[in-house]
């Protein structure tokens, strides 16, 4: 990567903070910062982008877009283990609440992810996010009506097949978009607040179902269903109204749509913004280099594994699509089953009981997108998978006492307590670097094809998630939980030895942390920048080794 321009002075490093006042000797007022990258740092510091402006509610609803695919992906979440236990539903399927029946209908959905994984990386690429997101609404609201009108079980399960398939298209063109369509101050809680979609879709989905459970004929799962189709609808709706990403321009001979883009809503309309000239010298630049490289195949996804920067970039993606899916949290497909292994008999209460997990999950995703830009996403993900171990191992070990003689209400309680909380903390922890990580770890030659990987990845271990559980549940029951207590102990190892922190820095320069012998050492490099008073940075103090 070829070295930015940059209006920061360099000076060699000197002790110029006076002791115990952060300031320097030189201009009251100013103090040193450690920061990542001083060029993006001092551009963010010289923008101005109006957070209300016209522009810049455009913007936000660019992101509500996307969020929207999201919440089509979160409903299913919690859809499906509610609806297999409604009475009419398993009358008509002739099914029970647990068993093989129950894994295949599930597990179908995610089928249909991993084999439209190229087609989704292909329409992306080619066609742009924009059409990714509307290939997906189309296959998922054709996956909802024939789920809505089946009558065997057959029939339901060539539904979720299809939903499965237009679910993966949004999973790559959505979260790209909302990543590169974002100002880089704002890019962790765009794509943070993107990935919270899944709670967007999972509380009203839980909502819903709790409602129709009260409705004594087929039309009790027949809706939940139909409702599938609400946000995919907005997206068909809203798509042809936004923006295309700029750095989809830039690939595709579309510079001057691309520029404009970022004078308007990242400069607040000036074109000589400091920060909009650093992201147009970056992408270029991006740009210029994976067009030096032979043409790829749509088809062909060597690209993510044949070079050093290639292999850490997917290394990224491989951590976070399984431990983000195989942390427990998959144990929430099937919630009202886990409840009913608690004592909680009352499908009513189960159903509650859900809609209380998805709230509380929420509130623990919500909180995190609020500070994803301020947040190293290293050790956030190694002490909050730390913090899933403890809450999983209190779950298990209530779950121990319980299951003794199923007597101990305040056993089954705790247990139920501890559940609550696990899934709050893993939201926190995973929930936005979910949307946030895939794509930051991506350049833009590697983007689609990465994402597209990841869906399949995460569709792979939904599939084991939704297919194990029902069946793990009628033989092991609760001590499942202690497979994920062992399994988040090794993901808190890797994470602390292998999590490249890309908080702090544009995406294209994560170029130079990827192509070092170490990213993760080199990712926690900072520069050291002196601040003046009005917020102005005027150095860029060049730090030795002692």
């Amino acid at each position: 990567m070829t070295e930015k321009k940059s209006d920061i002075a360099e000076v060699a490093h000197v002790p110029i903070v006076a002791e115990g006042t952060g300031k320097t000797a030189a201009n009251e007022g100013a103090q040193q910062k450690d920061v990542y990258n001083a060029e993006l740092y001092a551009a963010i510091q010289e923008s101005n982008i109006p957070r209300w402006s016209a522009d810049t509610r455009k913007l936000y609803y660019c992101v509500f877009v996307a969020f929207c695919c999201a919440c089509a992906n979160g409903y299913d979440g919690s859809l499906i283990g509610s609806i297999t236990v409604m009475p009419h539903f398993k009358a008509t399927m002739h099914s029970q609440n647990s068993g093989w029946q129950v894994s295949v209908v599930s597990s179908l959905y995610s089928v249909g992810s991993i084999i439209t994984t190229p087609f989704a990386a292909l329409v992306s690429d080619k066609y742009g996010r924009k059409m990714g997101m509307v290939a997906g609404s189309i296959g998922i609201v054709l996956g909802s009506i024939i789920a809505a009108s089946s009558f065997s079980l057959a029939q339901v399960t060539v539904g979720r097949l299809v939903l499965g398939s237009g679910i993966q298209f949004m999973t790559v063109a959505a979260p790209a978009y909302s990543m590169e369509i974002a100002p880089p101050q704002w890019r962790g809680r765009c794509s943070g607040f993107y990935n919270c979609g899944w709670f967007g879709g999972s509380i009203p989905a839980a909502f819903v179902t709790f409602g129709c459970q009260y409705i004594d004929n087929n039309w009790s799962w027949r809706v939940p269903f139909i409702c599938q189709c609400f946000a995919c609808f907005i997206v068909l709706g809203s798509v042809w109204f936004i923006p295309e990403s700029p750095r989809w321009q830039f690939a595709h001979d579309r510079e001057e749509e691309a520029i404009a883009f970022l004078v308007r809503f990242h400069g607040a309309g000036n074109s000589q913004s400091r920060l909009v000239q650093l992201e147009i010298e970056e992408i270029q630049e991006s740009i210029r280099q994976d067009r030096e490289d032979k043409e790829i195949a749509w088809w062909d996804f060597r690209c993510l594994f044949d070079t050093h920067s290639g292999r850490w970039r997917s290394l990224q993606v491989l951590m976070i699509g399984v431990f983000g899916q195989f942390s427990g949290n998959g144990l929430g497909y099937f919630n009202p089953e886990i409840f009913s292994e608690l004592g909680v008999k009352s499908t009513a209460q189960q159903l509650g009981y859900n809609v209380l997990n998805s709230v509380l999950s929420a509130i623990g995703a919500g909180t995190a997108v609020s500070l994803t830009d301020r947040m190293p996403r290293r050790k956030v993900l190694v002490f909050g998978t730390f913090g899933c171990v403890v809450m999983l191992a209190i779950n298990g070990a209530c779950n121990h006492v319980f299951g003794a003689d199923k007597t101990n209400k305040s056993a089954a309680s705790a247990a139920l307590a501890f559940y609550f909380l696990f899934n709050v903390v893993n939201s926190f922890a995973y929930t936005p670097l979910q949307g946030v990580l895939p794509v930051e770890a991506l350049d833009t030659k590697r983007r689609a094809k990465g994402l597209a990987f990841y869906g399949f990845l995460t569709g792979c271990l939904g599939f084991i998630n939704t297919f194990c559980t029902p069946i793990a549940n009628g033989t092991i029951g609760l001590n499942y939980i202690w497979v994920f207590v062992g399994w988040d102990c090794v993901e808190t190892v890797l994470w602390y030895f292998f999590c490249v922190e890309a908080q702090g820095r544009t995406l294209e320069e994560l170029e130079w942390v990827y192509n070092q012998p170490s990213p993760v050492k080199a990712s926690q490099r900072v520069d050291r920048v002196v601040q003046q008073a009005d917020g102005t940075v005027t150095e860029k103090i060049v730090q030795h080794d002692d």
